[in-house]
């Protein structure tokens, strides 16, 4: 999701692992709803495709970073199950629900040793 986002400032916020904190999340978000609701979202570098949708799963992938680190312990990942047929979207999806949860229910399964704070997509971590 961050590769969906032009605006540098963000794009590095959300990449510096070693510094990120939720409040630098939220300083990321607030900027974002505020040049939304200035409509000067192309001019700053922001998604203008389902903008609200990228930057919030982008939120949610650095936050679940956070949630890794914070808690060493757990397997903290997020996760893209693909556009899966449900009533959510009057089934226009492309994959069926047996499809869709395949990965969730892989990473529901990880050994003691598996990944954690990544972003997994048809059963492969993906750069965020």
């Amino acid at each position: 999701m961050i590769n969906n986002i032009s605006n540098d400032w963000a794009r590095k916020v959300f990449n510096d692992i070693d510094n990120l904190t939720k409040e630098k999340i939220d300083e990321v978000l607030k900027e974002f709803e505020k040049n939304y609701k200035e409509g000067s979202l192309e001019i700053k570098d922001w998604p203008t495709f389902a903008s609200a949708y990228t930057m919030s799963k982008a939120a949610l992938n650095a936050y679940t970073r956070i949630m890794a680190k914070k808690y060493p312990h757990f397997h903290i990942n997020s996760v893209c199950p693909g556009f899966v047929k449900t009533d959510m979207n009057n089934n226009i999806g492309n994959l069926s629900i047996d499809e869709g949860v395949e990965t969730p229910l892989m990473l529901a399964l990880l050994s003691n040793n598996g990944p954690s704070g990544c972003f997994f997509t048809k059963g492969e971590v993906i750069p965020f």
